[in-house]
């Protein structure tokens, strides 16, 4: 579509160029393996994670590449074919996400519950949330088919289906009115913090990632997709910027490390050792988001969409555990539960964690593959059309 046509529809956010940027598949991907490392406790190999040193991780990333891709997707859709036809077919993926949720939920459940009453390790239960469903069966199940039961480690899908599933209206804002709509969701996010918003939780207290904080991420992933990247762009070539950034990058550093390490953190002021730990993670402070943002726009600098290195092979199983997404998060927070399960089974040694933690990275790639080959399979072979008949006498000249 011209650029006239957009503007006679009255788009003013500036669509993402065609093709896949594999920084967005290649992150995705890390996101991806840090999830399934840090959901393992007492386990070394999760050092490696971004979490151990900076405010955000893998979750602030993933929801951020959601919020981008869902805009580079459908936003264009939405402009070609109509708000219909976009916002129907973000519901579907919604769909696809629901269903993946409600399979990964009762395969979890149904798994740990096994465990526990196979290796008579009650206690296992109640570590990961699930005794609802041994005491209220019928209601828990209910609570968990609407999102509001939610066993450990099973908190980033329904944020994510409740940011997509209220993104088609915001969306079709956004392509009109980019700036306001990200304004609009700072206020959100703020005043969610400032007056305690939160959607409730089953049995008691409220969800662990507030949708109403951390909807600024998934929004501000969907502006930088449709040409806040752009606008920041001046700021972002400037020096000031990157010494700044780099700064403030080696401050959380420090920060993290003083809520990890007791007697580092007794070398800092009282009031300043508070400010930043526990780290808020539920209403994503300030702080956390700050800290993402100036990684984001580095990595932007750094790291052009057109660097060749993207395509070198050892990228190649994080770009496909990022582009076979759904069902590599689905695989890793379930072998998450079994990598802890077999740890605490077992002596739990350095040897045994690596192991571990490395064949489940491979697990996770195994699925990527087989996923990118399996949807191949699914599309109709392309044909070379038959090349015209040769006649058997030359024409005359």
């Amino acid at each position: 579509m011209s650029d006239l046509g957009i503007r006679n529809m009255g788009i003013r956010a500036k669509l993402p160029d065609g093709g896949r940027d594999l920084r967005l598949d290649l992150f995705r991907g890390v996101a991806n393996w840090a999830i399934f490392l840090d959901h393992i406790p007492n386990n070394v190999v999760n050092w490696v994670t971004t979490r151990n040193y900076g405010f955000s991780d893998a979750a602030d990333l993933f929801v951020f590449i959601s919020g981008y891709t869902a805009s580079f997707v459908y936003a264009r859709m939405m402009i070609e074919r109509g708000f219909i036809v976009g916002g129907t077919r973000l519901m579907k993926r919604v769909w696809q996400l629901y269903v993946a949720h409600v399979f990964l939920f009762v395969i979890y459940i149904v798994t740990i519950g096994y465990i526990a009453l196979r290796f008579h390790d009650p206690d296992i239960i109640n570590e990961f949330n699930v005794s609802g469903m041994i005491e209220n069966p019928i209601e828990t199940l209910g609570q968990g088919m609407m999102l509001k039961f939610k066993p450990v480690n099973l908190d980033v899908l329904p944020l994510y289906i409740v940011l997509m599933g209220t993104f088609a209206p915001i969306l079709w804002v956004m392509l009109r009115l980019p700036h306001t709509v990200m304004v609009a969701s700072l206020v959100l996010y703020f005043a969610a913090r400032y007056f305690d918003w939160n959607l409730s939780a089953y049995p008691q207290g409220t969800w662990y990632f507030n949708p109403f904080c951390w909807q600024v991420l998934f929004v501000f992933g969907a502006w930088c997709a449709l040409g806040g990247a752009a606008v920041a762009k001046a700021y972002l070539q400037s020096k000031a910027f990157v010494v700044a950034g780099v700064a403030y990058l080696a401050f959380a550093l420090v920060m993290t490390f003083a809520g990890r390490f007791e007697d580092f953190g007794d070398m800092f002021p009282q009031w300043l050792y508070d400010a930043f730990n526990p780290n808020d993670k539920t209403n994503l402070a300030p702080y956390r988001f700050l800290h993402f943002i100036v990684i984001a726009f580095l990595v932007t600098r750094f790291l052009p969409k057109t660097w060749s290195g993207l395509e070198w092979q050892i990228f190649d199983p994080m770009v496909k555990c990022g582009q076979q997404s759904l069902e590599v998060f689905c695989v890793g927070v379930f072998l998450s539960f079994v990598a802890h399960f077999l740890l605490t089974l077992s002596s739990g040694s350095f040897l045994v964690q690596i192991i571990v933690s490395i064949l489940g990275i491979a697990a996770l790639v195994g699925v990527a593959y087989y996923r990118s080959w399996s949807k191949a399979q699914d599309k109709p072979p392309t044909r070379a059309r038959p090349a015209a008949a040769k006649p058997a006498v030359e024409p005359a000249a």
